[in-house]
């Protein structure tokens, strides 16, 4: 009996890429899917290969950057299985830019997708888990969220989605619904078109090897564990800090020019440059 039988879950952006390898590991272990994606083909052949390996699934096309259409989606996940127990946002876009000249429609169709799809999506899911007193979310976050060269809207983007991850967390605990969000590295579509990500990363980091972290989150073995970033790159695993006040803490009466230049020569260390940032 797998670590999911009889629950249901939502994922977005499962026609590819991490998503594919998200839902078919979930319907493994149990779970009945609804297979997301705006991409009728994929989504279609990723539901033919769950059921055809005796499991349960459905087929979404819609955009979660639509508030109607991700509340729509979750209503199929209930309309279809009986209820929501997990969703997981990975729905995701992401592009190469210099920020001196990015393109102000790019820029909002990836925030609609990134930022208010992994929103709109979650809002959706936690009306109907409220009203029984569980659930699971996982929200898919990135290491660009501490500054990546020539990313900047994917950077602020996943930012975003940690920022919201916590902030849910806080709400939703005492709801008896869990938030945490993931930062896995895996050679996809997205990397083979990213400039940066294509240099350093292997493409023996395959999208499979992340899909048991999604299911543990999802299931009951992961109890207790939220409000958390959790980074996964092939066989390292760890958290990521939370945004938090660096000590020292300086005091003075009143600050001048002089004392913020002395406090930076002597006492405060500022973080290291995004590039240094990330070292596993």
């Amino acid at each position: 009996m797998g670590v999911l039988e009889g629950q249901a879950v939502v994922i977005t952006g499962a026609g590819r890429g991490l998503g594919r390898e998200y839902a078919l590991h979930a319907a493994a272990a149990g779970a009945a899917v609804v297979v997301n994606d705006v991409d009728p083909e994929p989504a279609g052949e990723v539901a033919a290969l769950i059921t055809d390996a005796g499991g349960r699934a459905a087929v979404s096309t819609h955009s979660v950057a639509d508030a109607e259409q991700a509340t729509a989606m979750v209503g199929m996940c209930v309309r279809e299985f009986g209820t929501i127990d997990g969703l997981v946002s990975n729905a995701g876009l992401n592009y190469q830019a210099p920020p001196w000249d990015d393109d102000p429609a790019r820029i909002r169709e990836l925030v609609e997708v990134n930022v208010l799809g992994t929103m709109f999506a979650g809002m959706a899911a936690m009306r109907v888990m409220r009203e029984r007193g569980s659930g699971v979310i996982v929200n898919v976050a990135s290491g660009a969220l501490l500054g990546k060269r020539g990313g900047a809207a994917y950077s602020a983007s996943k930012g975003a989605v940690a920022s919201l991850t916590y902030s849910w967390a806080a709400d939703l605990t005492e709801l008896g619904i869990r938030v945490n969000a993931i930062s896995p590295l895996a050679w996809t579509r997205m990397v083979e078109a990213d400039r940066v990500e294509r240099t350093r990363l292997s493409r023996d980091l395959t999208p499979d090897l992340a899909a048991p972290l999604v299911t543990f989150l999802l299931s009951d073995l992961s109890a207790g564990v939220t409000g958390q970033l959790i980074r996964l790159r092939g066989d390292k695993l760890h958290l990521v800090r939370q945004h938090a006040v660096k000590e020292p803490v300086l005091t003075r009466p009143r600050w001048d020019v002089e004392d913020f230049a002395a406090a930076f020569a002597d006492e405060l260390v500022p973080e290291p440059p995004p590039a240094v940032r990330w070292k596993l």
